[in-house]
């Protein structure tokens, strides 16, 4: 077999591994390197994800980056074991260049990710369409309250909150690729049988339904994208994975201008059409999804897909880019359970509660307003169709603005400084609207109402900083999903915060809201100096360490994920 060398970016010669993708041989026979090991490619600052202007680079070149497999006293120690699922396509001594790992990336893109979108975009739908059902007279028609439809939103909240847990042992144990298709047939029934509430009760009991079948979805995805991307490129991907958020806002509200005329037609009023048509739609989403969703990267091949996705060469370099960013991936396999145990040292790891306490409370500030945005116009005097379409431009702010928080992460390198922008913005909104009262123009509340819920929504930053400062598979599976149980937990709170007796201006909410702003600015800056410290003490432990007892402590620590010393926090 012939090989082909090229030259990476520090102009030495190396192995082009292309020579040998048709058949996926990566031996070191293969290599034409008996006596040592292929060069690696020039260290690259990913950092700045899709968006960091970097040197451009030789496509040819080898992108391989270094790691600890590269070190003989480490190797070992960071190996996969035998049980992990892609253990096989494992191989230290890979190489590969940029041209085969851009085109890869694309190709998860395609396959994996916009796959994910959708079936984010559908859950929004059949979670958020009772904002529209609103506007046509949905309270009066079932005789409701505002206050019975808090009670709705928080039994969807706690519903989803208790499901978050159990749905991600679940997931672990059978696999995403089973269980989220799975979750979204059963609450896509759930949806579509709202056409047929016919008061309080049954909407308590499909909001209940709804939420804790929906429940688990997010860090079940978030903890399923995590097998295929490396921890740069993951903020960036959930960032787009949660563009599919206001995308379904953004279409639903055009959906609700045009399914809500149908009120009247067979007697039957607009919201019924609403939840049965977009129940529907998700169904067939989640029955889709059953052949949509691989168990893993070198597990695409199927009865219905002989061919798989990747080729061998392609699952090599996809294992090995994502092993070398984080060899903590293979600490589980992907239908490995957890036990108990596992479940309480996860809990218990008093160093991400920081980021819980965040998920608990930096999205109530804004999300009131945004809750009752459509019914707060609807009372202003706006028509139903003028009401959906109204919603659409802080809908488009709050995309664009998802994406610049996730620039700001990628570019500053700061997870701090791109979260608690969103506290920064929406103070000043809260203070204006706290002084409106019944004279302020209703265009002036608008205004003020668009800019509140076009918020940069920083919550995909906050997901993937707790991913990453999990560092292994356990804790970031249940991090995932107890992070997410402190949103949802927030979700209650916020639900809760606007009152029938303080309507219409809300004086009293918004001021709840504005010390709750003002609260989590300070909440922020300690998250960082928490972080700082607890780098800066291991820094300390570790310099003063010869190599010999860094070494000693790499092979005998019982230290796991980020307990371990030889890691670092992200801030």
């Amino acid at each position: 077999m012939s090989t082909v060398l090229l030259r990476d970016n520090t102009g030495k010669e190396g192995y082009d591994a292309s020579s040998s993708s048709e058949k996926g041989d990566l031996s070191p026979t293969a290599r034409s390197f008996s006596d040592e090991k292929p060069p690696l490619g020039v260290p690259v600052d990913r950092s700045g994800g899709l968006f960091k202007r970097s040197k451009k680079l030789d496509l040819d070149s080898i992108a391989t980056q270094p790691s600890v497999f590269d070190d003989p006293s480490t190797a070992e120690i960071y190996r996969p074991p035998s049980q992990y699922e892609n253990a096989h396509r494992f191989d230290p001594d890979a190489r590969w260049t940029w041209r085969e790992e851009k085109a890869l990336v694309r190709k998860i893109d395609i396959r994996i990710m916009i796959w994910a979108a959708t079936m984010f975009f559908s859950l929004d739908l059949d979670r958020n369409n009772v904002q529209q059902a609103n506007s046509d007279n949905f309270l009066k028609d079932l005789g409701m309250t505002t206050n019975d439809y808090n009670i709705g939103n928080t039994l969807f909240r706690c519903s989803f909150l208790i499901a978050e847990l159990p749905s991600q042992l679940v997931s672990k144990r059978v696999g995403p690729d089973v269980w989220v298709p799975a979750q979204m047939t059963l609450w896509s029934i759930v949806a579509f049988s709202q056409y047929w509430l016919s008061g309080r009760a049954s909407f308590l009991a499909t909001r209940f339904l709804l939420g804790f079948l929906q429940g688990g979805f997010i860090p079940d995805m978030v903890l399923y994208l995590s097998y295929f991307y490396t921890k740069s490129e993951l903020p960036i991907r959930l960032a787009f994975f949660w563009v599919s958020n206001y995308v379904s806002h953004i279409v639903s509200a055009f959906l609700a201008a045009g399914i809500l005329k149908l009120r009247g037609v067979g007697g039957v009023a607009g919201w019924q059409y609403l939840f049965l048509i977009e129940g529907l739609f998700t169904l067939s989403i989640g029955l889709l999804s059953f052949f949509m969703m691989p168990p893993g990267p070198t597990q695409t091949k199927a009865w219905f897909r002989p061919k798989g996705w990747f080729s061998e060469r392609e699952e090599t370099i996809l294992v090995n880019r994502v092993l070398r960013d984080d060899p903590s991936k293979s600490d589980m396999h992907n239908r490995e359970g957890l036990s108990v145990g596992m479940i309480w040292e996860a809990v218990k790891d008093w160093r991400l509660w920081p980021l819980y306490a965040l998920g608990l409370t930096h999205m109530i500030p804004v999300s009131p307003p945004q809750v009752y945005m459509t019914l707060s116009l609807r009372n202003l005097g706006f028509s139903t169709t003028n009401t959906n379409l109204l919603v659409v431009p802080s809908t488009v702010i709050g995309m664009l603005m998802l994406l610049f928080a996730a620039y700001l992460s990628e570019r500053i390198n700061s997870r701090v400084a791109a979260t608690m922008i969103l506290q920064i913005w929406a103070l000043p909104l809260l203070i204006a609207l706290y002084t409106f009262d019944q004279s302020t123009s209703q265009w002036a509340y608008f205004a003020v109402i668009t800019l509140i819920t076009g918020f940069p929504y920083v919550h995909p930053v906050q997901v993937a900083w707790a991913s990453r400062n999990s560092n292994s598979v356990r804790t970031r599976t249940i991090s995932a999903s107890v992070y997410n149980m402190f949103v949802q937990a927030g979700a209650v709170i916020y639900s809760n915060i606007y009152r029938a007796d303080d309507a219409p201006l809300d004086k009293r909410g918004n001021r709840a809201l504005i010390g709750i702003c003002s609260m989590n600015i300070a909440l922020y800056i300690g998250t960082y100096f928490f972080y700082k410290f607890l780098n800066q003490r291991r820094d300390k432990i570790w310099n003063s360490w010869s190599k010999k007892e860094q070494e000693e402590y790499l092979e005998t620590t019982q230290d796991k994920g980020n307990e371990r010393l030889d890691f670092r926090f992200a801030y």
